[in-house]
Order: C-alpha cells, then structure tokens, then sequence
C-alpha cells in the first residue's frame, strides 16, 4: 500500500453516493475529513471485495503497516482526528472475516460481523465530525450498523455469488448458496423464506436506525443535519426494499434524485422539530470491548 492516497472527495462521489449527497450539508471542513475517511475505507474494501484472491495477509501486514509506522498517512489520518488504532483494526478483522466463504449462523453473529464492518466506521466518523462525549459512541456505532444491515438487505443476491450468505442460518431454513444465487425464481416457499429473512433484517435496522438518532443531541450543531439526512437517505433504501414485498429482488434497489431530494426535504423538515422527538437508547445488543475508546 506504499502508492496508497487518500482522496477527500473523488473516492465519495463516485461510489458513496448517498454520502456524497448528504456531505453539502456539512461544512467542508468536516465535509473534507469524512471524504478523507471514506477514501481509506474503501480502500480496503475493496481489497477484501475485487479480487477472487484470499487478501488475508495483506490486510494483517497492512494494519502492523499503519502501527509501526508513524509516518504512515493513515496513522497520521487516525491521530490528528483522535481516533483508536484499535477501532480500525476491527474494521480490517471484519473484513478479513469476509475473505472466506461467509455464513452467518443467527442475529447476534449478524450484529457482531455489522459493527466489524459498519460501527467501527460509525465510531471513526463521530470523532471526525467533532462529537466529544462518550456517551455517544454506542448511538454511533449502532447507526453504523443499521446502514450496513440496509446495505445487507439490499445485496443479499450479489453477496451470494462472492460466497456470502448474511442471512442468519436460522432466518433461513433449506435455502442454500445455489439457491440465493440463482437468477431464476425459486419455489414460492422458498422465495417467502428468503423475502421474510430480508424483512427481518430491515425491521432489526429499524431498531438500530432509531438509537443512532437518540445520539443526535451529542453531535455538533453545524454537522448534525448531514448526518441525519445521510441515515434517512440510507434508511430510505430499506424503505423502498419493503415495497417489493415478498419479492426476493435479484437487482440492486437504488434511490434516484428525485427520491434522495423527496427525502431530504422531509428530513430537513423533521429536523426543525427534532428537540420534540423523543428518541431514547435501547439495549438491544452486547456491550463491545472496544466501545468506549
């Protein structure tokens, strides 16, 4: 990785749309530094993600890279914004998690694989966004993982021809990797399987989604309305899946212009009466070892 740059927003325009959208409603310094961090994190995802290669070891030398190295530009990136090596190292173990043929065997595995990959990247942007209590790291993770359970319902067919089954084994019995990678229909029964696990995992989002809004009140005023039109933009994809119904979709669901405007509109709207919306933290998972950091 020593040709490695980070780009603050070409890697976020043209693949992180959503987010790219959202960033015009930060300032821009905040707008660069979430540019910055999106750049290095798609990085490595796509090391773990473009190539049938097993990249296993090229992410563990990489990480003892970043350590080791104080002239390293992302361990230079991760102490100027006050961010935990630890943090981003679980991030790398998720997705060398994913370099293996991947079945989740039930929900809190789920739960566990979405912080690895998602809430480490949640937690790593409330730092950059100037959040300083504490209080609001678990709001952050859990909103991290409420998009990646979006991104897992949204891609449960392109996940299964990179061998990755999301889906809880116990969400879906008899369905196997041949089955979710078919581009035929499956048995009726089967497709209400597969449709009924795909729900499940946008209602348990939903759970999510609501206790990263309850740490809104710790964000910085000037930083808040993006990243609130950012998660309903997010959850918005999970909004426009459940019209499908019992379809198991075999294509991409994305939303165009004029619904990411529809939603932002409205998001903005709520936001003006934001400090009358009761959002309040739930436990609805295990506490994380790194969680506090």
């Amino acid at each position: 990785m020593n040709d490695f740059q980070i780009n603050s927003i070409r890697d976020l325009k043209r693949d992180g749309k959503s987010f790219y959208w959202a960033s015009f409603f930060l300032p821009r310094k905040y707008k660069l530094k979430a540019g910055k961090l999106y750049s290095i994190c798609r990085f490595f995802d796509d090391v773990a993600d473009n190539d049938s290669e097993d990249k296993s070891i090229f992410l563990i030398k990489s990480v003892e890279e970043i350590k080791n190295d104080k002239k390293n530009i992302i361990n230079i990136f991760l102490n100027q914004n006050n961010i935990n090596l630890l943090i981003f190292e679980d991030l790398i173990h998720g997705l060398i998690n994913d370099q293996k043929i991947v079945k989740i065997k039930n929900k809190n595995e789920l739960i566990t694989y979405c912080y690895k990959v998602a809430g480490t990247v949640g937690l790593m942007m409330s730092k950059i966004i100037g959040v300083e209590n504490n209080k609001a790291n678990s709001c952050a993770i859990d909103l991290g993982i409420a998009m990646q359970l979006t991104n897992i319902a949204r891609d449960v067919y392109e996940d299964a021809h990179m061998h990755r089954i999301y889906l809880p084994a116990d969400w879906i019995p008899g369905i196997t990797l041949p089955i979710l990678r078919s581009q035929n229909t499956a048995e009726p029964e089967q497709e209400e399987i597969i449709s009924n696990a795909i729900h499940k995992i946008i209602d348990l989002s939903e759970k999510f989604y609501l206790n990263g809004f309850s740490g809104l009140n710790y964000i910085p005023y000037r930083t808040r309305l993006g990243i609130f039109i950012a998660a309903n933009i997010y959850r918005g994809i999970s909004i426009k899946i459940k019209k499908y119904e019992k379809q198991y979709l075999r294509k991409r669901i994305y939303l165009n212009s004029f619904e990411k405007f529809l939603i932002t509109i409205r998001s903005i709207f709520k936001f003006m009466f934001i400090s009358f919306i009761n959002y309040k933290y739930k436990e609805i998972r295990q506490p994380l070892q790194n969680e506090n950091l």
